[in-house]
């Protein structure tokens, strides 16, 4: 009885673990990736717009009504 009793409740752990664990989507990859390159981040007052901008790169991430997002990179290669 102990033994299907400890494993009912390693079960229930190892899936609210696993539950837990998430990846982070492209929008939030791109916020941090752009944090770390120390960027200006603008975000609007309802935050369905962020714009962000470094040296050489510029984003803008927009959110619409219907929860869509859309990333625009541009990227300037001065060499």
């Amino acid at each position: 009885m102990k033994k299907i009793i400890f494993m009912s409740f390693m079960s229930l752990f190892m899936t609210f673990s696993f539950t837990s664990c998430r990846e982070e989507t492209e929008k939030e990859k791109i916020i941090n990736e752009m944090k770390d390159e120390g960027a200006d981040i603008d975000v609007s007052e309802d935050g369905d717009k962020i714009k962000m901008e470094t040296e050489n790169r510029k984003v803008k991430i927009k959110t619409d009504d219907d929860g869509d997002v859309k990333i625009k990179d541009k990227k300037d290669n001065d060499n």
